[in-house]
């Protein structure tokens, strides 16, 4: 079995693709097509697992530095639309379940 090292340049392809995704969740969430949200927050969750594998192989490249904090301003900027554009959502959803009774699993 052989092992092939990472390119160097891989690290700042995850934080794009996750931005990639991100937007989608946000263009999901303007559709309120909640079930595509869900659906981008997983991928978002799985390349977020990857970044944080890969990252423990090898560091940022120095000249990726400040296009990752451009890319994460972004996808946090994408994350507070989508909260903005979910609460109706979130409240509609949680008023499904007043009165009935909490129970832990």
């Amino acid at each position: 079995m052989t092992t092939r090292k990472a390119d160097p340049g891989m690290l700042i392809d995850f934080y794009k693709a996750i931005e990639e995704s991100s937007a989608k969740m946000l263009e999901a969430a303007k559709l309120r097509d909640w079930d595509g949200v869900v659906r981008y927050e997983g991928a978002c969750a799985v390349l977020i697992e990857q970044l944080r594998y890969t990252s423990q192989q090898q560091e940022l490249l120095p000249e990726h530095r400040k296009e990752k904090a451009r890319i994460m301003q972004r996808i946090l900027r994408n994350d507070a639309q989508i909260r903005i554009l979910a609460e109706p959502w979130m409240a509609q959803f949680e008023h499904m379940f007043d009165g009935q009774p909490q129970v832990m699993h």
